[in-house]
C-alpha cells in the first residue's frame, strides 16, 4: 500500500524486504526528506545528466522547468529504479505507467490466480507511458528504461494537459495548477488538489536531493510561486463526498474519506458468509495525507479500511468494512481481513508511533474485534510483516512493515490482551509464546538507505535500539549464522538488516519447541530447526490452549499462500481462481506447528456477481515462520496443547 507524495508513495507503500545480497533493494522510491536548496541549479554546462534532461525536456515542449522538476520529485522523488516499476506500474522520474494484470497480481490486490486481474489492468490512469511516448515521438520501451527519454515523454504528456485546458503553454509556473493537477490522474477534485498543492509546495521550498543513481538534483527554492488555483474548475472533477458515516467508536476523531472504487471490491462481509477474523496493521512509509491521496487514485490499486495519523490518532476511513480493501497483497488475507495503516517509517518507527496512535489503534482494534468476533491476540491482529505472498513468483518481494519498532507486546496490552504467564520453556513438543520485552529488548541491526524510507539515511550504519524479535541462528551458539530464510536467502546466511525479517521470531507469536540445550532453545520454524539463546527461558512463555499440527506421514506438507476452492468446486460461468503450492516451502515429517484457528473452509468471492464460493477443503492457517501460511487440514495430526 508506504509512502508520501502520490507515486513516491506509490513505490514505498507497501514495504519490502532486501533482496539481501551484494546490492539490496528494500523500498523502491522511498520518500526524501526535502532539504532546502540554498544554491541555483549552477552552470547548465557542469549539471549532471539527469538535470540537464529535465532543463531540456522543459524546453522542448515549452514546460517551466522549475515545474517539471517538481512533478517529477512529488511523483519519484527524482529516482529512474533502473528502469523496474514501482508497485502501482510507473516507470522512470516521471512514473509514467503501463500496468500488466502481472502488476496487479503481485500488488497489493495480490491476485495471482485470479481472472480479474487483467480487468483491473485496463484504463487511461494505467497506461500513461503509452500516450506519452506517442506525444513525444520517443519508443514505448524507451520510456520505460531511459531516464531521459522518460523525462521527455512526462514533459510531453503535461504540456498536453496545458494545451487541453488553456489551449497553450505557458512560461509562468502559476499556469500550470491545472495540468499538474490532471497529471496526479486522481478522479476526485481533493485528490487532485492535494498532488497539485504538494507539487507546488515543493517549488516554494526548493529540494535538493542524490538520487538512487547517485546523481544530485535540485531544484532552487521560489517563495513567490502563488498557483492558479481557480483552474480546478476546468478539470470538471466531482468532490469526494463522504456519504458513509465511518466505522469507528465514538471515542475516536474519525472521518469517512472514500478510496478510489477500483481500489478495493463491494462485497457484503460477513453477511454473506465471508469471515473477517483478522486485522492488519501496515506503515505508510509517507505523510498521512499522502497515503489518503494514493488510497483516492485509481492508477495506485492500493487501499487499507484505515489510515491513522501519527501526531494525534485522527483516523480516516477508506473502505467500509463490509468491503475488501487492496492492502495485503494477498487476496485470501485481503478477503477476510480489515487492513489499517499508520503514519510512520519502518525503519524509524519508535520515532514515528506515537502513544495517540498506538491509543487510537487500539480502541479502533478493541471496537472492531467485538464486532466481527474477531479474537484478540497475535494470531488475528498481526502485521503485514505476517502475510505470505499468494504465489512463488512474489516471494522475493514481500513485505517488512510495520517493521520491529512496532511494540507488539505494549499494543497487546493496549487492547486488553497483554502477553501474560510466567517466563520459562516447557518440554520439547510444547509450545512458546515469544515475549522478549520491547523496552529491554535491545538489538543491534545494520540501516541502509534502501531501508529508509524517509531519504535520512545517506550510507549504511549500525544502529541499536529497542525490537519486538529475537534473533534466530542454525546453532545453539552465538557465533553461528543467521538462519536463512529462503525467500531472501536462498545461498548465504540471513543478516541483521533492519528489513531482514527471515531470521526475526516476533513478539506474541507461537512455535513448538524441537529442542534444548544449555541457555538456548530450538524451535520449528520455516521449515528448518533453530535456536535462540533463552537463558532461564527469559524470552518465552510456555503457550496455554494452542493447537500443534503434525505431517500425518512420512512426506512433506505443501505449504500455501491462498485458500482456493478446487477447479470443480465453482459453478458453471464463474472462473476458477488458481492456486499452487509454494515450492521452497514445506513442513517436513516430524516437525510440527502451531495452528493460529480452528481449520476453515476454502473459499472465493466474485464481485462482479456477488457470489461467495466455499470448497470441501479445510485449511489451518499455521505459524510458519515469521510469516503464517496454510496446510490442507486433512494431511496433519492436531492436538492440544
Amino acid at each position: 500500500m508506504t509512502k508520501e507524495t502520490n507515486s513516491r508513495r506509490k513505490h514505498a507503500l507497501r514495504r519490502r524486504p532486501v533482496a539481501l545480497g551484494a546490492a539490496a533493494v528494500a523500498v523502491a522510491g522511498a520518500i526524501a526528506v526535502p532539504v532546502v536548496a540554498q544554491a541555483t541549479q549552477g552552470d547548465p554546462a557542469s549539471d549532471p545528466t539527469l538535470q540537464k534532461a529535465f532543463a531540456a525536456a522543459a524546453a522542448e515542449f515549452h514546460v517551466p522547468p522549475q515545474v517539471l522538476l517538481a512533478v517529477a520529485y512529488e511523483q519519484s522523488a527524482w529516482d529512474a529504479h533502473k528502469g523496474q516499476h514501482s508497485v502501482s506500474g510507473g516507470y522512470g522520474p516521471m512514473h509514467l505507467t503501463d500496468v500488466t494484470p502481472e502488476m496487479i497480481a503481485g500488488g497489493s490486490a495480490g491476485m495471482a490466480g485470479r481472472a480479474e486481474a487483467t480487468k483491473l489492468a485496463k484504463g487511461e490512469d494505467k497506461h500513461t507511458l503509452r500516450t506519452a511516448a506517442k506525444l513525444s515521438g520517443l519508443p514505448v520501451d524507451k520510456v520505460r528504461t531511459d531516464p531521459s527519454a522518460n523525462i521527455r515523454a512526462g514533459a510531453a504528456l503535461l504540456a498536453s494537459y496545458q494545451k487541453e485546458l488553456n489551449g497553450k503553454t505557458s512560461n509562468n509556473p502559476n499556469d500550470w495548477y491545472g495540468a499538474v493537477a490532471r497529471y496526479s490522474q486522481a478522479t476526485v477534485r481533493q485528490g487532485a488538489s492535494a498532488f497539485a498543492n504538494r507539487v507546488f509546495d515543493t517549488m516554494k521550498k526548493g529540494v535538493t536531493r542524490k538520487t538512487d543513481d547517485g546523481e544530485t538534483v535540485r531544484l532552487t527554492a521560489d517563495g513567490e510561486v502563488t498557483p492558479a488555483t481557480s483552474q480546478m474548475k476546468a478539470l470538471k472533477l466531482p468532490s469526494a463526498k463522504a456519504t458513509t458515516e465511518p466505522e469507528c467508536p465514538p471515542t475516536l476523531d474519525c472521518t469517512f474519506v472514500p478510496a478510489a472504487p477500483g481500489n478495493g471490491q463491494v462485497s457484503d462481509r460477513p453477511a454473506n458468509g465471508i469471515r473477517i477474523d483478522q486485522i492488519v496493521i501496515h506503515d505508510t512509509e509517507s505523510p498521512y495525507e499522502s497515503a489518503i491521496a494514493t488510497f483516492q487514485d485509481p492508477s495506485s490499486s492500493t487501499s487499507a479500511h484505515y489510515v491513522v495519523r501519527s501526531s494525534d490518532g485522527a483516523v480516516t476511513q477508506m473502505v467500509p468494512t463490509k468491503n475488501l480493501g487492496f492492502h495485503s497483497g494477498n487476496y485470501s488475507t485481503n478477503l477476510h481481513s480489515i487492513g489499517i495503516e499508520h503514519e510512520g517509517y519502518a525503519a524509524h518507527g519508535a520515532t514515528w508511533y506515537t502513544q495517540s496512535e498506538y491509543r487510537a489503534t487500539a480502541e479502533l482494534v478493541k471496537y472492531l474485534a467485538k464486532r466481527f468476533d474477531i479474537p484478540l491476540d497475535r494470531q488475528h491482529i498481526i502485521g503485514h510483516d505476517n502475510v505470505l505472498a499468494p504465489a512463488d513468483r512474489f516471494t522475493k518481494d514481500q513485505h517488512w512493515d510495520p517493521g520491529p519498532s512496532w511494540d507488539w507486546e505494549r499494543f497487546m496490552g493496549l487492547v486488553g490482551a497483554p502477553l501474560r504467564g510466567r517466563h520459562g520453556v516447557g518440554p520439547v513438543g510444547s509450545a512458546v509464546t515469544i515475549a522478549p520485552d520491547f523496552t529491554r529488548n535491545e538489538q543491534t541491526m545494520e540501516l541502509c538507505p534502501q531501508d529508509d524510507g524517509t531519504g535520512a539515511t545517506k550510507e549504511c550504519t549500525t544502529v541499536r535500539q529497542a525490537s519486538n524479535f529475537i534473533r534466530l541462528r542454525t546453532e545453539p551458539r552465538a557465533d553461528a549464522p543467521l538462519f536463512a530464510e529462503q525467500s531472501i536467502h536462498p545461498n548465504e546466511p540471513g543478516t541483521d538488516r533492519v528489513s531482514d525479517w527471515g531470521s526475526a521470531a516476533q513478539a506474541g507469536q507461537q512455535f513448538v519447541v524441537a529442542g534444548k540445550k544449555g541457555d538456548w532453545t530450538a524451535i520449528w520454524y520455516s521449515g528448518s530447526k533453530v535456536w535462540f539463546h533463552n537463558p532461564r527461558g527469559r524470552f518465552t512463555i510456555p503457550a496455554r490452549d494452542v493447537t500443534i499440527v503434525r505431517p500425518a506421514g512420512t512426506e512433506s506438507l505443501k505449504v500455501f499462500g491462498t485458500s482456493y476452492p478446487n477447479a470443480e468446486e465453482y459453478p458453471e460461468g464463474l472462473s476458477p481462481s488458481t492456486q499452487a503450492p509454494l515450492s521452497m516451502y514445506s513442513v517436513p515429517a516430524g516437525q510440527a506447528y502451531v495452528a493460529t484457528a480452528e481449520p476453515t473452509p476454502t473459499d472465493d468471492f466474485f464481485p462482479s456477481s456477488g457470489k461467495v464460493v466455499f470448497g470441501a477443503e479445510k485449511m489451518y492457517t499455521i505459524q510458519y515462520g515469521h510469516k503464517t501460511a496454510l496446510i490442507h487440514a486433512d494431511e496433519v495430526n492436531a492436538t492440544g496443547r
